[in-house]
């Protein structure tokens, strides 16, 4: 089995102290805060609002499974249809079924992280598939064969230098290229692939159980245009989007902008609710909704930290986090990195495997502080620890220096016993190779501070 715990802290080791990485995120973080800051100014009362999403989102937690039957009679009488999935392999099996089914060759892809969570692309690809990513910054990383940095903006590690010798290298672009003239490029490339895709795949912000309807945000048109041309389009989404009403999204939409990019809305915001209807125009023949739990009910049944599924994944939270500004997305090697991504993951994944993500944070509260949805963030990943040492998930080495930790505290003699000298001595053979690589080791004072006020004492 890997040790994800291990290559989680070589990678945070290699990334902390890599400055050019440093210097293009506190870029790219510094521009988002700054539109964020703008946009929030703009929402009359943010705790009220963050209040009622809170209530919204747990009303549906606790009525899920009635919820999700009522979302899927509504979508199915508008003549769509809806798939469940257990886990990654039973969602990719269907998908393939849909695309063979028709016969078809090439797929475009709006962004969707559920798609990143199931591995689609690669399983595509082993089955002959073309799977091609259309959303900018998901272009750009599938270019590079790497996996999103971040959940709301996939290539946030890259410098535009960086995206302008891609496209050199890739498809003979001048090197000093600008943002607008990659961009303008990237839509030549990719205009022909809708038109001759035979399937368009979307992930989706909402699904809304009144109408039947998924709910899509996007800022680039491409979410529309793999949803508008190909003959079919398959919805994949994990069952924890649901909202109970059409009118909801006058709540989530502004939310979701607005803490994901500084907007007041996103470009487009597009509801679908079925395949094209006799006399339409556009739509596709046939939309299929894959509803994926692929371990969300597993952190459903927890009940103190089931929250972690309210999430409206708008990044807030990562681009707040001090350890996420330091070390990147893809230290955490999970699809959801970050604050969030620490709490749903040793769930979603195993706690034994992704325990370790639960300490990687500092625990100042800055991510529960930015949640649009309040998301006792900080407090989940408490109680992720705590359950790692309930489920004895524990090496020995750290229980025994816990139980040693807590016999010194608890006794005055013993802490007294242990002198500076004898501290120092402790800490230099312990932590030289973790804490002392970059830094330099406290030195501790000779004497205990019981010590030195016996000593104050006698000389008054």
């Amino acid at each position: 089995m890997r040790n994800t715990a291990e290559e989680f802290l070589a990678a945070s080791d290699e990334k902390a102290f890599d400055v050019d990485h440093r210097r293009i995120i506190n870029y790219n973080i510094g521009k988002y805060d700054a539109a964020v800051d703008r946009g929030l100014s703009r929402i009359a009362n943010l705790d009220t609002a963050k209040r009622k999403g809170h209530v919204i989102k747990w009303k549906v937690m606790e009525n899920l499974d009635k919820l999700l039957p009522e979302f899927e009679a509504n979508f199915q009488k508008r003549g769509g249809k809806v798939i469940w999935a257990n886990d990654a392999e039973e969602a990719n099996r269907e998908i393939l079924s849909i695309i063979q089914k028709a016969g078809a060759k090439t797929v475009v892809k709006s962004k969707s992280m559920v798609t990143e969570e199931i591995h689609l692309n690669a399983f595509l690809e082993s089955n002959q598939v073309e799977s091609l990513e259309t959303d900018l910054g998901e272009y750009i990383v599938q270019l590079l064969g790497q996996k999103p940095y971040h959940i709301v903006t996939p290539a946030m590690h890259l410098s535009k230098e960086d995206i302008a010798r891609l496209f050199y290298e890739k498809f003979d672009t001048p090197i000093d290229f600008t943002p607008e003239q990659l961009t303008q490029k990237a839509r030549e490339l990719l205009r022909d692939k809708y038109l001759q895709a035979d399937v368009g795949i979307t992930g989706a912000n909402f699904l809304i159980a009144d109408t039947g309807s998924i709910a899509v945000s996007e800022n680039e048109g491409n979410a529309r245009l793999c949803t508008s041309f190909p003959k079919i389009h398959i919805a994949i989404v994990g069952i924890e989007k649901l909202i109970p009403s059409l009118t909801d999204l006058d709540l989530f939409w502004p939310m979701l902008a607005t803490h994901g990019t500084g907007q007041n809305l996103t470009v487009y915001n597009t509801i679908l609710s079925g395949p094209r209807k006799p006399g339409e125009t556009d739509g596709p023949e046939e939309m299929y909704v894959i509803l994926l739990d692929n371990g969300r009910t597993n952190l459903l049944a927890q009940k103190e930290q089931r929250q972690g599924l309210y999430c409206i994944r708008c990044g807030a939270c990562l681009n707040a986090c001090p350890v996420y500004k330091n070390i990147g997305g893809h230290t955490y090697q999970t699809t959801y990195s970050g604050p969030i991504g620490s709490v749903i993951t040793p769930h979603t994944d195993g706690m034994e495997e992704f325990k370790h993500l639960s300490y990687a944070s500092s625990l100042c509260g800055k991510c529960t502080e930015v949640c649009p949805v309040k998301i006792d963030i900080h407090k989940m990943l408490l109680l992720n620890r705590r359950d790692a040492v309930k489920d004895g998930l524990v090496a020995k080495k750290e229980k025994w220096g816990w139980f040693a930790w807590k016999k010194s505290m608890l006794s005055r003699k013993m802490t007294d016993f242990f002198s500076g000298k004898t501290k120092n001595t402790f800490i230099k053979l312990f932590f030289k190779n973790t804490w002392g690589h970059y830094r330099d080791l406290p030195t501790l004072p000779g004497k205990s501070f019981s010590e030195q006020w016996r000593e104050h004492e006698k000389g008054e």
